[in-house]
């Protein structure tokens, strides 16, 4: 579990005024100096993450985070980021009895966002008072560890949990050829995330999975005694891989599937029409979840946009990477994310409800080209 990467982890994020100790109950719960610890107020500025694991719930993400009373010349700022790491927070542990007047804001936003809460009191080996549905915590002397985390474990609702990443497209024995061109933009001596989770997603459903690139693929169908059951490609290939692709046989793109791993698919597959009404003079947001310098065959910066600007004109493309998302998105009509593999689902389902709530249609990357292509109702999702 210590390799599952941070976007396959539940993100806790611990809140709390300054001085409340939150790093000092990140390192007892880590059994490890995580964090700085201080007495002076506002040691933490900027998030810290760690990743552990949780009997119970398993591989997680701890988040501390500067006071949210931190009045110093930089406060605002601190307490800006803090805000906008509750996009990613799955659950949120808050320390109480410092700031009540801060602590009933933030139990707001927590409540707003519809992010679990465990509520609980730090240095009660100074006999603080414990209110009911707290949990008494001593970071320096490891009291309520166990409580807290047993806590923790039943605040993730029980719903909870990212889709099945091959969403019932496949069954044990199935042939699956994954079609991976291995060109600038691929990383070298390895595979990107979702190819590799997706191989290991076919692998513990018990398919046979054939890796080949596009160049390959003629002859990795000829060997083949009959079309494989489902073929799944980079969707900058898209076209060049459906006019190989058997007619008896299903093609989707490993972008596709991330739509329905991470995001809200059939949102995505509804705000594709509005890239048919596009015109000159549009504004269209395209995002991306890494922050790598983009390449001369970057599929969100370089071909993406070819394809819209050969179609469409002279549409204006704006460009954000990792975790900026503007918060006004009136000025766009589209929004064209990456797969979101760096990111957890949480997140991703977060920026599609704040493109809901503004009435802005959002897709991604894989279903864009495969409306630009003509082979958006030809494939499986």
């Amino acid at each position: 579990m210590n390799t599952t990467p941070s976007a396959n982890r539940i993100h806790i994020i611990v809140l709390g005024a300054c001085n409340s100790g939150k790093s000092s109950v990140i390192n007892m719960l880590a059994a490890q100096n995580v964090s700085l610890v201080s007495d002076h107020a506002g040691t933490t500025t900027d998030p810290v993450r760690k990743a552990m694991e949780i009997p119970g719930i398993g591989p997680v993400v701890f988040i501390d985070t500067a006071g949210f009373d931190d009045n110093s010349p930089l406060g605002e700022e601190r307490v800006r980021l803090t805000e906008k790491t509750l996009d990613d927070a799955d659950i949120a542990l808050l320390l109480t009895g410092e700031n009540s007047d801060y602590e009933a804001d933030w139990l707001e936003r927590l409540k707003s966002r519809n992010i679990p809460v465990v509520k609980a009191v730090n240095k009660i080996d100074t006999d603080r008072r414990v209110p009911d549905g707290h949990i008494g915590v001593s970071a320096i002397d490891s009291i309520g560890k166990t409580e807290l985390l047993d806590a923790l474990s039943r605040a993730l609702p029980t719903d909870f949990g990212e889709p099945d990443l091959l969403r019932g497209l496949v069954k044990r024995g199935d042939i699956v050829l994954l079609v991976m061109p291995q060109d600038k933009e691929a990383p070298k001596g390895r595979l990107i995330l979702p190819q590799v989770q997706t191989i290991r997603a076919l692998l513990d459903k018990g398919c046979n999975a054939l890796c080949t690139t596009p160049d390959e693929m003629p002859d990795a169908l000829d060997r083949l005694k009959s079309s494989p059951d489902l073929i799944i490609t980079d969707s900058q290939v898209f076209g060049k891989v459906k006019d190989m692709t058997p007619d008896d046989c299903r093609l989707t793109s490993f972008s596709v599937l991330m739509a329905a791993f991470k995001g809200d698919i059939d949102y995505f597959i509804e705000s594709a029409a509005t890239i048919g009404s596009l015109k000159a003079g549009d504004k269209v947001l395209i995002a991306e979840a890494c922050t790598h310098a983009p390449l001369s065959e970057d599929i969100g910066r370089v071909k993406i946009p070819a394809l819209l600007k050969k179609r469409y004109g002279n549409v204006t493309l704006d460009f954000v990477a990792g975790k900026d998302f503007p918060e006004d998105l009136s000025a766009y009509r589209l929004v064209i994310h990456c797969g979101g593999c760096m990111f957890n689902r949480r997140l991703v389902l977060n920026r599609v409800e704040s493109c809901r709530r503004q009435k802005i249609a959002m897709t991604n990357y894989g279903i864009t080209i495969a409306y630009l292509t003509g082979i958006l109702d030809k494939i499986v999702y």
